[in-house]
Formats: structure tokens, sequence, C-alpha cells
């Protein structure tokens, strides 16, 4: 499998490819600064076509992953995607007609193997273990049955979340959602190619081995294809835009009592066909 990763080595930026016995180093591939360039060239296979029988540089111990595409324009998520999502909420309303979304900063995500913040102003921090897709050619009002040629890579996300914060007002849960170093993107971007890559794919969420959370996208309210297509209506997509497309049912806040994420914990987010993204808890 094809694995891209943004790093840091040294206090250096770069960019490269992951292999079992370590990272060959990419950075600058034909001037491009980031994986980002990189997407909009549309010059991933070339990468890999470039990178394949290099001998790794980096040892894996070495090097920072970071989230993917460092500075996406965009984060845009989506809540409430899967089966039985809804009546977690337990507000007697039906589930609604079209997909919630609101969006994150860059600067809430840390790389695989960082640990998350818990803020000493809320204990509520939550995990919500998700698939991301990377936007390869942009473009506005993007037909549904062409929404798959502009998907560029596949990531994962642990979407955290400090829940109180997201209830401090009626209609937004922008200030529960981007608290610096909350959530965790990666490890790495897998090339997407195929369909079968995201039409029906196991995702499953543990928190110190326990599994809290496992579906299939193939039960997703919203499929890839749709979400790509409405998204796309009012705003347009671009180069490394990063859609992070729902979390199913399990989340901490859905127990009784809720069982929040505290020092020590690990999380583990895993995709078939993407990895598993793995980070630990630490107090701010």
């Amino acid at each position: 499998m094809v694995r891209f990763v943004s790093f840091t080595h040294e206090g250096r930026a770069g960019y490269g490819l992951w292999q079992d016995n370590g990272l060959v180093d990419m950075t600058g591939f034909d001037g491009h600064a980031d994986l980002r360039e990189v997407i909009a060239a549309g010059a991933l296979k070339g990468l890999a076509q470039a990178a394949m029988g290099k001998a790794a540089d980096i040892a894996h111990a070495d090097a920072v992953l970071e989230i993917p595409v460092r500075t996406p324009e965009k984060i845009i998520c989506v809540g409430v995607n899967f089966p039985d999502r809804n009546a977690e909420y337990k507000d007697g309303q039906e589930a609604p007609g079209k997909p919630s979304l609101f969006v994150r900063f860059p600067r809430s995500f840390v790389g695989h193997g960082t640990n998350l913040l818990r803020p000493p102003e809320s204990e509520q921090l939550d995990y919500e273990g998700e698939i991301a897709i990377v936007i390869g050619k942009g473009g506005r009002r993007i037909a549904r049955e062409d929404a798959y040629d502009h998907i560029a890579a596949l990531t994962l996300c642990n979407e955290g979340t400090i829940r109180d914060w997201v209830r401090h007002a009626k209609f937004n849960v922008t200030q529960g959602k981007n608290w610096d170093r909350s959530a965790a993107m990666g490890p790495w971007l897998v090339p997407f190619t195929h369909p079968a890559q995201l039409d029906d794919i196991a995702l499953e969420t543990r928190v110190n081995g326990e599994v809290r959370q496992k579906d299939r996208t193939s039960r997703m309210l919203y499929d890839f294809r749709y979400i790509v297509n409405y998204v796309s209506t009012f705003t347009t997509l671009v180069s490394g835009d990063v859609i992070v497309c729902g979390t199913p049912t399990g989340a901490g806040a859905r127990f009784d009592p809720p069982i929040w994420l505290k020092p020590g914990d690990v999380v583990e987010v895993e995709a078939e066909g993407i990895g598993i993204l793995r980070n630990g808890v630490e107090d701010e």
C-alpha cells in the first residue's frame, strides 16, 4: 500500500513515502513545497513512482508525523452520518434530510503518535473516529456521478470534541470543535484509485483496546459521492481540501454515565485499506 506522510525531522518540515523499514524523504519533489502542492499538480502517482526503489533515509522513530495536508484551505466535517447517531441526541427529532456541517481549523489537529490535549477548562474531551477524503481536482457543483474523480486520497480522523463547549449556544458547535490539539488526522494519505476503497469498508474506534465504535461505510446516511456533490454546491472545493465524513454511534458522551478521555488513554481509529491512527491523551 502506498502511504504518503508529512513530517518534521530535526526541526525541518518535509514529506515523503512511508515504508515498513523507514521513511523516504521526497521533500521538494518537482519543486513542490508540500503534499498540498503535489496534490494540486496531480502528481501523487509521479511522487510514488519516483520514491519506489529508494532506500529509506529517515527512521520512523526520528520523524514526527504531522497532519497529512498541513494547510488545507478548508476542513469541512459531516455530523450525524451513521444509523443510531440521531437517536443518541434524545431530542425526539427525526433524522435531518440534509447533512449537518461544520468547519475545523488545522491547528485543532495533531498527527499520528502525538498526544491530544485535554484543556483545563473542561474534562469532557471525547473521541469520534472518522474517514476523511482529500480533494484532488477542485470544482463547483460537482455531479454525484463525477464525485470520485475529484478525490485524490484518503486518511483517518479522530474528530476530538470538547462536549460541554459544543452546547454553549443554540445553533453552533464551532467552539467545542476547535480546541488546539484536541483532534488528530493521519497517519498518512492513501491514494484513492477505486470505489472499493470507500463504498463498503469497516471503520472502528478503540480506547485502550476496547472497541467503542464500529460500522461500515455502506451504512452511511449520506455517502461519499453525495457529500462531495452537496458541499460543492455552496462552496468551491479546491485541491487539498479535507472533508471528514462522519462517525458511528458509540462516542464517550453517549454512555451513561459519559466516559471522557483522560491522560494516559490511547485512542485508535482503524479503517480497512487505510490503516490505524493512534494517539495518546495528556493534560494541557
